[in-house]
């Protein structure tokens, strides 16, 4: 029965410190197999994704040293099965990344099909549209998806929509092919160019990366290395819609800024001030008014899909009407429901959220039916008037770390517990 629990409306103020990508270390992490020397990966966050994904490289034979909560060594030579049907592989979307990396290597592998939060169809398809030009046979049956390759010889491959995932995989699985691929409508986002950029600093031959067209040219091997993943764009964007929903004052350290224009940009129109510094961002909401304003997802760099719940929670309590449509995911307001108990009037048609904003959240018992929307739902209980109690938090768990000690540190009266005890104790110790 674990939950948050949060007592809300303090203006949140200070410093955080934002930690490695979710999404860049999990195909990096993959990636780190693809040599039989020893790769050290640094800035990892220390999330359930991470730690799963850990796992299952350990349970096929990888060397694995956990040198500290962020840092690990792994030595991919002792491989010993090219079968991944860890026991909890499956709750994660980025298991597919070990399908491009195993058939890259070894050219042959079986991966358990992927789980992850439910937040609508997100098909494997152009995955096996590109391992297969790139000369594997793949077979997907029996909730595994297998793929076996006499040699990989470099293609030509058009992704039919933008996927972080495919482009990822191809890459992967085409670095230590034969000859030259190229992978036109690719992905750009900073996850994208981080794996790249991890495996050329392995010896990988990849341009482009970061534009709509990525070209590779294989090599007979990779080599090891040392490198630090990226710091997480979505983690930082959920703490400045944090400072604005609690009209807060918070400095966001060890960010990209360029990786968070959109985000800036939506809260700027919102009534935050934003201010840019080489490694930080400042997010003003103290002394602002919230105003309504449009949104909509796309591929980067447009607004993140992953920041769509987040900013929501944000609108929910702005002057006049926003709007906000997903062009990503079709299943993505689920927690619209759950903002609802708090006080939020938003109607949803189709792939649009119509938000009309209320002058409060007030606390309540809701549920987390993803990983993104329970992130919301901590912002629109920290904003919120009285105590919230956020149930499923494993799916928040999943890409967040020590999130109730970041918000802590930050001024958010919120703790986790594990039992109605605790829980009564948590409410007579904040009333």
């Amino acid at each position: 029965m674990e939950q948050y629990v949060i007592k809300g409306g303090t203006a949140l103020s200070g410093e955080v410190e934002i930690s490695g990508a979710k999404n860049a270390a999990l195909g990096i992490l993959a990636g780190a197999i693809m040599t039989d020397e020893t790769v050290t990966i640094e800035n990892l966050p220390n999330v359930k994704d991470i730690n799963v994904l850990i796992g299952a490289l350990e349970d096929i034979g990888a060397t694995i040293d956990r040198v500290d909560d962020h840092t690990v060594k792994i030595n991919g030579s002792s491989i010993n099965r090219l079968s991944v049907d860890y026991e909890y592989i499956k709750k994660i979307r980025a298991s597919y990344y070990l399908m491009g990396a195993l058939l890259g290597k070894y050219k042959n592998a079986e991966v358990a099909l992927p789980g992850g939060c439910l937040i609508g169809a997100r098909p494997i398809d152009l995955h096996v549209k590109g391992l297969k030009a790139l000369g594997a046979n793949v077979d997907v049956s029996y909730g595994l998806w297998s793929a076996r390759a006499d040699k990989l010889v470099g293609s030509h491959i058009y992704l039919d929509k933008v996927s972080v995932g495919a482009t990822i995989n191809i890459m992967l699985a085409s670095v230590l092919a034969e000859g030259k691929t190229t992978i036109e409508n690719a992905a750009k986002e900073p996850h994208v160019v981080d794996v790249a950029s991890f495996l050329n600093s392995m010896g990988a031959n990849i341009r482009g990366a970061g534009t709509d067209v990525i070209r590779i040219v294989g090599v007979p091997a990779l080599h090891g290395t040392t490198y630090a993943v990226i710091p997480d764009q979505i983690e930082a964007g959920t703490y400045m819609c944090a400072a604005a929903a609690t009209h807060g004052d918070i400095m966001i350290k060890n960010v990209i800024p360029k990786h968070l224009e959109a985000t800036s940009a939506k809260l700027i129109e919102a009534g935050c001030i934003i201010e840019e510094y080489d490694d930080a961002v400042r997010v003003i909401g103290k002394g602002r008014k919230l105003t309504s304003t449009h949104v909509t997802t796309l591929p980067y760099p447009g607004f993140p899909t992953d920041m769509q719940p987040e900013i929501t929670a944000v609108l929910g309590i702005a002057s006049g009407t926003s709007t906000v449509t997903e062009s990503i995911f079709e299943n993505r307001f689920k927690y619209v429901d759950e903002l609802a108990r708090m006080g939020a009037n938003i109607k949803v048609e189709s792939t649009v959220a119509i938000v009309t904003g209320v002058e409060k959240y007030t606390g309540a018992r809701v549920c987390a039916s993803d990983l993104r929307a329970g992130a919301a739902l901590i912002i629109a209980g920290l904003a919120a008037d009285g105590i919230t109690v956020i149930d499923d938090i494993k799916y928040i768990q999943r890409g967040y770390e020590d999130i109730v000690g970041k918000f802590t540190k930050l001024g958010a009266t919120i703790a986790e517990v594990d039992s109605e005890h605790e829980l009564q104790k948590f409410k007579l110790k904040v009333s």
